[in-house]
């Protein structure tokens, strides 16, 4: 489990990079993921958006009726 862990994508919002690797001290704080593929975490901040973007719209909707 520990190893599959370590070869794992996460993408870290305060570099603005995607990263390989084990979770390390604060990772909580700045990093999204895990992904299984570097061009999935490059693209972590930007999937989060549209998701969140998407789920505004969709309660705009609702609460208009």
């Amino acid at each position: 489990m520990a190893k599959e862990l370590d070869d794992r994508w996460y993408y870290n919002v305060e570099t603005g990079r995607a990263e390989k690797g084990p979770a390390k001290r604060g990772f909580l704080e700045s990093r999204l993921g895990p992904y299984d593929t570097q061009a999935q975490a490059e693209r972590g901040l930007a999937d989060l958006k549209a998701r969140e973007k998407r789920k505004e719209d969709e309660d705009r909707t609702w609460n208009e009726g």
